[in-house]
């Protein structure tokens, strides 16, 4: 149903991206990525390496690392997916959103709800970087 291969909007090291492999309905399940918690007071260490760009809020006390095809969800303010953390699995569970095409990478918002069109923090670094010089 999903695999990994080069994404053109991703301006990242690697560039990669999830696509469809076949079409998949509004609501259907898309992947069950297997949550890696670790406590919220851990994150200071993880911060120190590029996978902070990768943790997810798990809950009150934790944050996660996201295994599978998890964490390499590209985002959009237009997502053809969401995800719901489904703690009893200790999975984050993807379904689409819309209709999703064979071929169409397919994309999250990053900030959680569909809706949110809040800055996320790659914006904002991109920003400071740039005044910076």
């Amino acid at each position: 149903m999903l695999t990994v291969k080069t994404s053109s909007i991703s301006n990242g090291d690697l560039n990669r991206g999830v696509f469809a492999t076949k079409d998949i309905r509004k609501g259907e399940l898309i992947h069950e990525a297997p949550v890696l918690p670790y406590p919220n007071e851990e994150h200071e260490h993880i911060e120190k390496t590029m996978i902070a760009d990768y943790a997810f809020e798990y809950g009150a006390n934790h944050t996660c690392i996201l295994l599978g095809y998890g964490m390499l969800f590209n985002h959009s303010y237009e997502p053809n997916a969401i995800y719901e953390i489904n703690f009893d699995n200790h999975t984050f569970d993807f379904y689409a959103y819309t209709d999703i095409k064979a071929g169409e990478e397919v994309f999250i918002n990053y900030n959680g709800d569909v809706d949110n069109k809040d800055p996320l923090w790659f914006y904002e670094d991109y920003e400071e970087e740039k005044e910076e010089q």
